[in-house]
């Protein structure tokens, strides 16, 4: 009953960031920067791990994976985000709207563990140096990953499971610049309690989750590092945290702002600021914090790039 009541949505209105047409065409470049920055940024970083034998340790196989989910989440929404910029009216199909929503949770459950399985990684290297190379061996990391990547299929599962069960009336402006849970859930004329239920709990599970997870080990590491003699030493073990740090309190801070809230206490309005930070913000600047603050990138990417000038 409710697929028949939400395939009669041929079609959803996104209405974007603004509504203020002045503000259209300075939005396109902003964004158009943004994404070109984030292609490059994340491209460039997969290229100097994949190129450079040196990175092909735990750290940086889960760095090039975040790369990937970056540059991958990205595409899945900023094209469509500029699109919105220049047409007066930005029409969004129900299957592609289903797509892109989809796509959305699972680059976004997958960042939030893989985000969690670094943290993992940098207790293990700090906490017990010595058992290292076994513990985060190849086939530890695989299955890691495949936890990761398995979190993502749970949580977009999960969310589209949830819209099964609404349907649409008449509305179909979605007051965003993108297919996102709580705008479709506004839309819908029968959601219920147990929808925004439903939404509270895989939220939780694919933020709360990875966050606890984080603590902890963040917990344990700064444990460590209070426990070694030497000044130097306790500079260079922090120093190996601090990129992930600043890039984990950027995505889970926009995240949990966005949705670890009550709908009504949250202007959507106020919501798609939040949104455009970890949707465009944050996928931007990963790549910027792990080459600008992390020296065996630095000088990776110094090899890869007069290699290519001897070429």
């Amino acid at each position: 009953m409710a697929a028949a009541n939400t395939s009669s949505v041929a079609e959803f209105i996104l209405v974007g960031l603004t509504d203020q047409p002045q503000l259209q065409i300075p939005l396109f470049f902003l964004f158009l920067g943004f994404y070109i920055v984030t292609m490059v940024g994340n491209l460039g970083l997969i290229t100097v791990i994949g190129l450079n034998s040196h990175l092909h340790i735990p750290m940086y196989f889960f760095l090039f994976n975040l790369s990937f989910i970056d540059f991958s989440y990205s595409t899945t929404l900023t094209p469509k985000m500029l699109v919105g910029f220049v047409l007066r009216k930005n029409i969004i199909s129900y299957a592609g709207c289903m797509t892109q929503f989809f796509f959305f949770c699972f680059f976004v459950f997958s960042e939030s563990y893989i985000l969690s399985a670094m943290a993992y990684d940098r207790y293990v290297a700090i906490c017990k140096p010595l058992l290292y190379s076994v513990t985060m061996s190849p086939q530890v990391c695989s299955y890691l990953l495949s936890g990761v990547y398995g979190m993502g299929i749970f949580g977009a599962v999960a969310h589209m499971g949830n819209l099964q069960f609404i349907s649409f009336c008449a509305d179909n402006i979605i007051n965003h610049y993108m297919c996102d849970i709580i705008p479709l859930l506004e839309l819908s004329c029968n959601s219920s309690y147990i929808n925004l239920l439903v939404v509270f709990i895989v939220v939780t599970i694919g933020i709360g989750v990875p966050i606890v997870t984080i603590f902890i080990s963040y917990g344990f590491i700064l444990s460590s590092i209070l426990h070694i003699s030497s000044k130097e030493g306790r500079s260079k073990a922090f120093s190996t945290c601090t990129s992930h740090i600043i890039v984990v309190s950027l995505f889970f801070g926009s995240g949990a702002f966005m949705y670890l809230k009550p709908p009504s206490s949250l202007p959507l309005d106020q919501g798609k600021v939040s949104s455009v930070f970890y949707t465009a913000v944050v996928p931007m600047f990963n790549p910027l914090i792990y080459s600008l603050r992390n020296k065996d990138v630095k000088i990776a990417l110094k090899k890869t790039l007069s290699r290519k000038k001897f070429s």
